[in-house]
């Protein structure tokens, strides 16, 4: 199953970029053997005057990043909390259930566009605080790598 990490903005040089590539590197050489792969897609955020034309502008670009048939999460602080063997878990459940991709999509400072959550398989959220956007694609990416580590029997995660 192909994973996408999808993000409005881009995270720029540092040691945030540094952060986030190494678990993304991290899960896809250990997520080959598990019939995982992953990319990130950074997009351009939207330069409309007002916070809803840029949602919505920014949503059709993550929108179209969507193969046909794709499952879709979104991070939204509205959504539910997974703790990292449950998160794990429905990933691994998509996979066996045959999924081919999974597309996780993490809006700008705005927020996402209410349609594009609307048509989420899931909506997930790292608590109730609000997170900065930028944070949030390193904490997936992190939990993406955990997931890994879960399914394949490594020690990283602990209970």
């Amino acid at each position: 199953m192909k994973v996408v990490v999808a993000a409005i903005g881009r995270l720029k040089a540092g040691p945030e970029r540094v952060l986030l590539d190494r678990y993304v590197d991290r899960a896809a050489r250990a997520g080959r053997q598990l019939g995982l792969t992953f990319d990130l897609r950074e997009l351009p955020e939207s330069s409309a005057r007002q916070a809803s034309e840029r949602k919505q502008a920014e949503g059709e670009s993550l929108a179209a990043l969507l193969p046909p048939g794709a499952l879709l999460v979104v991070l939204d602080e509205g959504g539910r909390s997974l703790d990292s063997r449950s998160f794990a878990g429905k990933i691994a459940e998509w996979r066996d259930s045959g999924a081919r991709d999974l597309v996780f999509a993490i809006g700008g400072p705005d927020g996402l566009a209410p349609d594009l959550i609307a048509r989420a398989d899931l909506r997930l959220a790292f608590g109730a605080v609000t997170w900065p956007h930028q944070l949030v694609r390193i904490m997936l990416a992190e939990q993406l790598y955990r997931t890994v580590t879960i399914l394949s029997g490594h020690p990283y995660h602990r209970d």
